[in-house]
């Protein structure tokens, strides 16, 4: 299996969103030097099945999977977290009191997530009780920063013990701006707020970003942890590329 950098750590971490509902799409990525996935369950369609299918490919290949989830229900993050998922990132965390709630779900230990030794998290019950705990208690909470209300508490969601990093959503946190451009300067003042609580807290500061260029300018002021793109948007720009250049050949028709 390939070394992976550990986002808990603060390494440069490069990772992409996996929107398509294959699970052939994680095995393929986690053949490449990519350091995890995240799976959108947010904003694309995956339900539990398909989710587990994305789990057992990222297994294959050693690639961790992190998954966006859709809401912060004992019962998503429980679900998630059985399947295997390295971690969970959590959209529209505006403050502290919902930080702790969130680990809480995602935790035995100093927690409430129920246990069960049968599902993939515990090795289909081939370790211990104990074991299956600890293993389970090092799982990534990730909370996406995506409001001024956000913006404003980030510090103490931040330094929330059990949560590992702070993600910039820069779209809906323009949204909250009353913005619709993302490289507004008041977003980016905002960003880098964020990134400097996380910095205060010893966590990561994380973010998406569409290409390497934005990632080479975020990574100067913090950034440690990137989403690059999404598994749809590469098939598409590498497709209209393909087209684009392919002028000798539609000649010939």
């Amino acid at each position: 299996m390939k070394p992976r950098a550990n986002i808990r750590q603060r390494q440069l971490s490069l990772g992409i969103f996996v929107k398509t509902d294959s699970p052939q799409i994680t095995e393929v990525l986690g053949t490449t030097d990519l350091d995890f996935v995240v799976v959108d369950a947010e904003h694309a369609p995956f339900d539990r099945l398909t989710l587990d299918r994305h789990m057992m490919a990222g297994r294959a290949t050693g690639i961790p999977v992190i998954v966006r989830i859709p809401d912060t229900s004992a019962a998503t993050i429980q679900s998630v977290l059985d399947l295997g998922a390295a971690g969970v990132l959590v959209p529209h965390v505006d403050n502290a009191e919902q930080a702790r709630e969130v680990v809480a779900r995602a935790r035995y230990r100093n927690g409430n997530r129920g246990f069960s030794i049968s599902p993939r998290s515990s090795g289909y019950g081939a370790q211990r009780m104990a074991d299956a705990i600890e293993a389970g208690d090092q799982t990534l909470v990730i909370c996406q920063i995506e409001s001024a209300d956000g913006v404003t508490e980030a510090l103490d969601i931040a330094s929330t013990p059990g949560v590992d990093g702070l993600f910039i959503g820069r779209a809906d946190l323009a949204l909250s701006m009353g913005l619709d451009d993302i490289r507004a300067p008041a977003v980016s003042e905002a960003c880098s707020r964020i990134i400097e609580a996380a910095k205060t807290a010893g966590v990561s500061a994380a973010m998406f970003v569409p290409n390497e260029a934005e990632a080479l300018a975020f990574r100067k002021i913090g950034i440690d942890c990137f989403v690059v793109s999404s598994d749809q948007s590469l098939l598409r720009q590498a497709t209209q590329q393909f087209a684009a250049a392919s002028t000798a050949l539609r000649k010939t028709a």
